[in-house]
């Protein structure tokens, strides 16, 4: 028998497969296709190509039963195709830029592997992130913590027994990811709760930022300079949905894109919102307030800073438009419209709810605390986006990751386990202290 050594390994293994082929009618294909389809226990037994070529008639029949082994195997014998998860791609590419990384680490080329370390986050899973983070937020979480892990492991010069160690429970969790992707068992309950829980927890935060800006101006008398806050916010939802037209249509957004997007901007909002909020702490402080109003607010909230307003606004919530985006993108399908879109309006009413209720709430304080209410507001946001930003410019490869064993993944308070980003976060507080103290003392000698 001739050698197929002249062969490219692609067209051995559709040899292969298609000598495999002969064993099995072509009638039972129908059938597996639908098994396959319909039932996630089969697409976990044979996640990957590798798996189907690696397991033995004998261990698929154990596993699935005489007949449904048979026809599976006759289905993606015919299809090996099938075994590439979630819309024709799989996190092979993921898979490939770890081994090369710990190759790479294993022949003294650290920062190779470095490279090829973030280029399996970027360009192997985070294509696949919103999917899993709609589908799985903990296994997301897992999955960042390890592949920040394998960087810091290389970074650092450990042995490449520990980053091999490393870059297996990476391998791992892409297995689980897979698993958990392809069991597309996605209810119109589950679509419907999933959908409305993004939009709520994305929006949340520049909800509550545009609020404060809109009730402080409106506190202030200077209902005047609403336009420039209203704008930025409406300019933000008209750039999303071009960043939603092209990324559908005419550009992919690359991970390291949508990284820094997030980054920059969550740490411009954080960077205005201190100084915002010590301000606003201040004048909580000052029992002169209505002599200041007359005599500062006119000159302080000029054109100027009515367009510092406008930019706020617009940052804080495009940075939320552009994650939602994403995410329903990876979550949209013809058949689960209607529950995805029911979710998204029902978030809407309560976001809507949420926005009236502290407006109406805020018209009832008295000025004093009011700015001292809305001041700790505004720090608290401030410390959670000084976090965020870090971590996203983390994932994008601007900053090194030095993990911090033991404490816990809170992402909506902007805590991820990395010393970078809790060190921003003690300086973003260490800053609002000292205003605040600052602030104190000029009220107590006034």
């Amino acid at each position: 028998m001739p050698s197929f050594a002249q062969l490219s390994p692609e067209d051995r293994w559709a040899l292969a497969f298609h000598t495999g082929t002969l064993a099995y009618p072509a009638s039972f294909s129908a059938e597996g296709e639908r098994l396959w389809r319909s039932d996630p226990m089969v697409r976990a037994v044979l996640p990957r190509p590798e798996a189907l070529a690696g397991t033995t008639p004998a261990q698929l029949v154990a596993q699935l039963g005489d007949e449904r082994a048979a026809a599976i195997t006759a289905y993606l014998r015919r299809h090996p195709e099938a075994l590439s998860p979630v819309q024709g791609a799989s996190l092979e590419l993921a898979r490939t830029r770890l081994s090369e990384a710990v190759q790479a680490y294993g022949a003294g080329e650290r920062r190779r592997a470095t490279d090829l370390a973030l280029s399996a986050y970027l360009d192997g899973f985070e294509p696949f992130e919103p999917r899993v983070a709609a589908k799985d937020s903990a296994l997301l979480g897992r999955v960042e913590t390890a592949m920040n892990e394998l960087r810091a492991g290389i970074s650092r010069g450990q042995s490449t027994e520990v980053v091999r160690g490393q870059a297996a429970a990476v391998s791992a969790l892409l297995d689980e990811t897979e698993r958990t992707l392809t069991a597309d068992t996605d209810s119109n309950v589950t679509m419907f709760v999933g959908a409305a829980t993004i939009l709520l927890r994305e929006g949340l935060e520049a909800l509550l930022i545009v609020v404060a800006m809109i009730a402080f101006l409106r506190k202030a008398g200077r209902e005047e300079v609403l336009p420039y806050v209203h704008g930025g916010w409406a300019a933000a939802l008209v750039a999303g949905g071009a960043t939603w037209f092209a990324a559908t249509y005419l550009i992919a957004i690359s991970g390291a894109s949508r990284e820094l997007t997030e980054g920059f901007g969550s740490l411009f909002a954080a960077l205005v919102l201190v100084s915002v909020g010590i301000w606003m702490h201040g004048k909580s402080q000052a029992d002169n307030w209505q002599r200041y109003i007359r005599e500062r607010l006119s000159e302080a909230l000029s054109r100027r800073s009515g367009w510092v307003l406008f930019l706020l606004a617009f940052v804080v919530v495009y940075r939320e438009v552009f994650e939602t985006i994403l995410f329903y993108s990876a979550m949209w399908r013809p058949e689960s419209a209607a529950p995805l879109l029911g979710g998204i309006a029902c978030a809407v009413v309560l976001l809507g709810i949420i926005g009236w209720a502290g407006l109406r709430y805020s018209r009832q304080l008295p000025i004093g605390r009011f700015f001292a209410v809305s001041s700790l507001l505004v720090m608290v946001l401030s410390i959670v986006l000084a976090g965020k930003g870090i971590a996203a410019l983390q994932e994008a490869g601007m900053l090194d990751v030095q993990p911090i064993t033991g404490l816990p993944r809170l992402a909506f308070l902007g805590i991820y386990p990395t010393a970078e980003g809790v060190t921003a976060q003690i300086l973003t507080l260490a800053v609002i202290a000292v205003g605040f103290w600052y602030n104190r003392r000029s009220a107590a000698m006034s």
